[in-house]
C-alpha cells in the first residue's frame, strides 16, 4: 500500500485516484475548490461518469480516499504524487502547461521526503524533463534534495518525474482505468520504475516499461491514430454518398481484416471531446516546432473540421431558410454516456442555426445544464433556444431534425415518431443510427453520412 496524492479533480485525476484506492492505497485528491472539496466528501462527484459516485463513497467510506484543498499536507506526506490537471489547447494549438507549472512548484515546495512526481496528464514530448528541472529550480532546501535519478547523489532526500500517461475514455473512464488493455510507465531510474510498479500491482494488468519521452510520445501517437481512423472514414464516407456505396457496408467489410480491426470504422459528424481534438492540434504543433510537417495528421485536423458541420451545409441546400423554422437538436454532448461538450459538433452548428433565426428546441438527458451556461435559454443572435425534457416536446411540430449524439434513449425512437409528431418529417441525422429503407417506409425524409 502505498500514499498517494492526486492534483487534480477532473476526468483524468479523480478517476485516477477513485481507482487507486479501490485498489488499497491511500489516496488523497487535491483541489482548489473549496465547495468541490465538499460536494466529493458527500459522494459527489464533479463530473458524470458512470460507476464513479458508488467507488467514491464505497472508498470514503472505507478511509483510502479523502478531499483537500491542504496540498501541502497532501503532498509532503505522500510517496507518490500524481499530477492529473488539465493542459487545455491555446490558439496556436500548443497545449497550456501552466496547470502543471503550478502544481509542479507546490511540491518543489513542501516535499520533505523521498516521493516520486508522476505526470499523468497529457504533455508535449519533453514535457517531464521541464517538469524536473522546474521542481529542482524552485526547492527552498537545494542542499537536501536530490532530484533526478540519484546517480553521484548524497543528500538527503530523493525526488524524480516519471511518465503514466492515461488512456480513459469518458463514459467508460472507471472501467477503462480498472481493466485497460496496458499501463504505460516511463522512467528514467530503477527507483522510479519499481514504486511505478508497486502501485499498479494490485491492477493486475499488463505493464510497459519505457523512458519518460516515449511514454509522452505513445499518449499521442495512439490518440492520434485513433482520430487518423476516424477522419479516414468520415472520408470515405463522404465519398461513398457521391459514388453510390454505403459507408456502414464498406465498415463491415473491412472489420473483418484483422490488420484494421473492428473499432473507430463509424462514419458520422466527426470526434470531439477533451482529447482527439487537442491531442491532434498539439502534436501537429510540437512537429513544427521541430521542423517537420505531419502530413497525414493535418489532413485529420482539417476533414474533421469540415465534418462537424456537413449535416448544416446539407440541410441548407434543402431549405430556403432557417429563419422561423422550430429545429430539434437532439444530443448535446460531444458523445453518449458525458456531460462534457468540449469539441462537440452540437457547439459548431447551433450558433449557426441561430444566427440564421431558428428556434432551436435542444434535448440531452445530461448535457443541458451544461450547455445553458453557454447559451442561457430564450432569444439568441436571430433565433431562440429552448431546453425540453423529453424527445417527444422537442419534434412535436418541428420542421426539422438534427441528431448530433446517439443516446440511448435517441437510438430508441421508432421512426413513425418522426412522421406522427414533426411539421415536416426532415431528418438529417449525424450518427447514422437509423436504416435509410425503414425511415423511408416510415415517410420520413432522411438524411445521413455515407449513405
Amino acid at each position: 500500500m502505498c500514499k498517494i496524492a492526486v492534483a487534480g479533480t477532473g476526468y483524468v485525476g479523480l478517476v485516477a485516484g477513485v481507482c487507486f484506492a479501490e485498489m488499497g492505497h491511500k489516496v488523497t485528491c487535491v483541489d482548489i475548490d473549496e465547495n468541490k472539496i465538499n460536494l466529493m466528501k458527500q459522494g459527489i462527484s464533479p463530473i458524470y461518469e458512470a460507476n464513479l459516485e458508488g467507488l467514491m463513497q464505497k472508498n470514503y467510506e472505507a478511509g483510502r480516499l479523502n478531499y483537500t484543498a491542504d496540498y501541502k499536507t497532501a503532498y509532503r506526506e505522500a510517496d507518490a504524487i500524481f499530477i492529473g490537471v488539465g493542459t487545455p489547447e491555446q490558439p496556436d494549438g500548443s497545449a497550456n502547461l501552466s496547470h502543471i507549472a503550478t502544481v509542479a512548484r507546490q511540491i518543489a515546495e513542501t516535499i520533505e521526503k523521498d516521493c516520486l512526481v508522476v505526470v499523468k496528464s497529457t504533455v508535449p514530448v519533453g514535457t517531464n524533463d521541464k517538469v524536473e528541472q522546474f521542481i529542482k529550480d524552485f526547492l527552498p532546501h537545494d542542499g537536501e534534495i536530490c532530484v533526478g535519478n540519484g546517480e553521484g547523489c548524497n543528500r538527503k532526500i530523493r525526488v524524480e518525474v516519471a511518465s503514466n500517461p492515461e488512456f480513459l475514455a469518458q463514459g467508460t473512464a472507471v472501467n477503462d482505468t480498472l481493466h485497460a488493455a496496458r499501463i504505460i510507465i516511463g522512467t528514467e531510474s530503477k527507483w522510479a520504475e519499481e514504486i511505478l510498479m508497486k502501485i499498479y500491482k494490485p491492477f493486475n494488468l499488463p505493464i510497459v516499461s519505457v523512458t519518460r519521452r516515449s511514454a509522452e510520445m505513445i499518449k499521442y501517437a495512439s490518440n492520434d491514430f485513433l482520430a487518423l481512423k476516424i477522419s479516414y472514414m468520415n472520408d470515405i464516407g463522404n465519398l461513398c454518398e457521391l459514388v453510390g456505396a454505403n459507408i456502414q457496408d464498406v465498415a463491415k467489410g473491412m472489420s473483418y481484416d484483422d490488420r484494421i480491426g473492428r473499432n473507430f470504422l463509424n462514419a458520422g459528424i466527426g470526434y470531439g471531446g477533451s482529447c482527439f481534438p487537442k491531442d491532434t492540434k498539439a502534436l501537429e504543433y510540437l512537429a513544427r516546432q521541430n521542423g517537420y510537417e505531419l502530413r497525414t495528421i493535418k489532413a485529420a485536423i482539417d476533414v474533421n473540421k469540415d465534418q462537424k458541420t456537413m449535416l448544416y451545409k446539407k440541410a441548407s441546400r434543402r431549405l430556403i431558410t432557417f429563419n422561423g423554422l422550430k429545429v430539434a437538436v437532439l444530443g448535446l454532448t460531444f458523445k453518449p454516456g458525458t456531460d462534457d461538450l468540449r469539441e462537440a459538433p452540437s457547439l459548431e452548428n447551433i450558433p449557426l442555426l441561430l444566427e440564421q433565426g431558428a428556434e432551436v428546441y435542444a434535448y440531452d438527458p445530461v448535457g443541458k445544464e451544461n450547455f445553458k451556461r453557454l447559451y442561457p435559454e430564450g432569444k439568441s443572435g436571430q433565433g431562440s433556444i429552448k431546453y425540453v425534457n423529453n424527445i417527444d416536446e422537442a419534434l412535436e411540430e418541428a420542421n426539422v431534425c438534427f441528431i448530433f449524439t446517439e443516446w440511448g434513449e435517441i437510438k430508441a425512437v421508432k421512426p413513425k415518431k418522426y412522421k406522427n409528431l414533426m411539421r415536416t418529417p426532415l431528418v438529417y441525422d449525424g450518427r447514422n443510427i437509423y436504416n435509410v429503407k425503414e425511415m423511408k417506409e416510415a415517410c420520413v425524409e432522411y438524411y445521413s453520412i455515407g449513405r
